[in-house]
């Protein structure tokens, strides 16, 4: 396999803060430039927070990595400005199948209905995710990134935290008040914080090679149990863009993977399964599951976001886009506390939410990971009879993971304000908002569109909307054949899936999640949730 160039490669720059005579002063400076640091970057310069963002590196396309990414990921990167191209470079997919051996377990669809702006999925390599959000964040002032800027030391202090950085002409230093630590899974942040991992590093080993190939095969994921072509192990195939698949085979805990890595040991596995060997190799690599995070998230000034903080098994698609969540969660929160509309205090809430959605994300990576690799003869046992069980019996095919696929989190958070009316179905606090087409005259648009960065209040129209003082857009629509609103709810989604009746409100913070929600939407109660959502409850 012949050595792939960088894909993507930038300049190093010297900035004027290497010649000054004393470290440099920054509200916020964010240490890596993967998808999540990008994110994190480009969501706070669209709040009017200016960031320096820093990378070790000067390139991007050493390998695809992280390929798979969810709806509510593509809804983030659409508030950024990215969506469009996302959607428009990767493939879209919604349909999984599930082998035994050669036989089809069953299928499944992860988003039958329709409704929705963005699809379930969409495979993009991360290469091409990274360079996306790289020429957004040039096109906004508010971001200095700086190349071959790799951060070697940290001290933490109680307002802020000294960097010390290494660069082609030398190191120098830094002063922020906010540090955030979107490094990686080797986070240099973490280790000289000593801030340690717990969890579970598992023993099976597996093969992940991207190739290139011309295939008439349909765009689906494509999970084996005991195939024909590697008896005893699993396997997994998708396809990206660019006649690109990615084939994952397990190969247990005793391989040496520097022997699997070898190009001719490759070629014949993945010829066996494909049935023939006319592909060309581009990325190959060998790793093992991790289920496994940090205490805390917040480390006094230094907040620790994506693969710095978490990890879990790549089954699943939980890593980047559970970094790119963890990234949109902060956001909002640390433009409203460095603009003093909020307490500092506001960030915990950031540890509390994303911790809980790492341990959802934790322990569904975990269940997986046992059941694709059993521990024991007899976890093997009872896992291979359920397999057998599967086409027989609807309760077995549930039992059946390959990898429960990426889901917005729900979260159990005090800026959420409880029900006080009696609702049997709808989008509960803490939960994110559902997507719904509406319509503005003869134009059809999607709520996730309409709805602002900002706090926002869905109000199904009634007589009359609410006169609020707070800094809440209002959105009101029209759900009878009663007063007219701007918007209308032509198609019944937007009151099917809120339980809109009118005169109701749903009350969503910046990042669309919802903090609380209303039969009858009265000024008082929706500013006292507005206070709550900001920490101030």
């Amino acid at each position: 396999m012949a050595e792939r160039k960088p894909l993507f490669q930038f300049a190093y720059r010297r900035s004027p803060d290497q010649d000054a005579r004393e470290s440099a002063h920054h509200g916020v400076v964010i240490v890596g430039a993967g998808p999540v640091g990008l994110s994190l970057a480009i969501d706070l310069a669209q709040r009017g927070i200016a960031v320096v963002l820093l990378d070790n590196s000067d390139r991007i396309g050493e390998g695809s990595r992280g390929i798979c990414y969810a709806k509510r990921t593509l809804e983030v990167w659409d508030r950024l400005g990215v969506g469009d191209p996302m959607v428009e470079k990767g493939v879209t997919w919604r349909r999984g199948k599930v082998f035994r051996s050669s036989d089809l377990l069953y299928e499944f669809d992860l988003l039958p209905e329709g409704g929705h702006k963005r699809p379930a999925f969409i495979n993009l390599q991360q290469y091409h995710v990274e360079n996306l959000l790289v020429g957004r964040a040039a096109a906004l002032p508010g971001i200095d990134l700086r190349w071959r800027n790799e951060v070697v030391d940290i001290v933490a202090h109680p307002d802020g935290a000294d960097l010390r950085i290494e660069t082609p002409d030398g190191p120098y230093g830094l002063r922020a008040d906010w540090v955030i630590a979107c490094d990686g899974v080797n986070s240099t942040v973490r280790k000289r914080l000593n801030v340690e991992f717990a969890g579970e590093m598992f023993d099976d080993q597996f093969l992940i090679a991207d190739i290139k190939m011309s295939a008439e095969l349909p765009t689906e994921r494509r999970f084996w149990f005991d195939p024909p072509f590697h008896e005893g192990r699993s396997a997994l195939m998708h396809r990206q863009p660019d006649d690109v698949w990615r084939i994952d085979l397990q190969l247990g805990p005793h391989a040496d993977a520097e022997r699997e890595k070898r190009p001719e040991i490759v070629r014949a596995r993945l010829a066996a399964m494909l049935g023939h060997d006319e592909f060309e190799l581009e990325w190959v690599s060998v790793y093992r599951f991790q289920c496994r995070r940090i205490r805390s998230f917040v480390q006094g000034r230094v907040v620790f976001c994506g693969d710095s903080a978490h990890q879990v098994s790549p089954f699943g698609a939980r890593g980047g886009n559970s970094g790119v969540q963890d990234a949109e969660n902060l956001a909002w929160k640390l433009a409203l506390v460095l603009s003093d509309e909020a307490p500092a205090s506001l960030i915990a809430s950031y540890d509390l939410e994303r911790g809980q959605a790492a341990d959802d994300n934790i322990r569904h990576s975990t269940r997986s990971t046992d059941f694709i690799a059993p521990h024991s003869a007899a976890e093997a046992r009872l896992r291979d009879a359920t397999l057998a069980l599967a086409p027989h019996a609807d309760f077995a095919k549930r039992m059946v993971n390959s990898g429960r696929l990426s889901t917005a989190s729900v979260y159990d958070t005090p800026l959420s304000t409880a029900d006080g009316d009696v609702w049997g179905g709808g989008v509960p606090p803490g939960a994110a908002m559902q997507d719904a087409i509406l319509s503005k005259g003869s134009e059809n648009l999607y709520l996730t569109d309409i709805v602002a960065p900002r706090f926002t209040l869905l109000f199904a129209q009634a007589v009359a909307a609410p006169k609020l003082s707070a800094p809440i857009d209002l959105v009101a629509i029209a759900t009878t054949q009663g007063p007219c609103a701007p918007l209308r709810d032509a198609q019944g989604q937007f009151a099917a899936r809120y339980e809109a009746t009118p005169g109701c409100g749903y009350l969503l913070r910046p990042d669309g999640y919802v903090a609380a929600r209303f039969r009858d939407a009265t000024v008082e109660g929706v500013e006292a949730a507005f206070g709550r959502a900001r920490g101030k409850g």
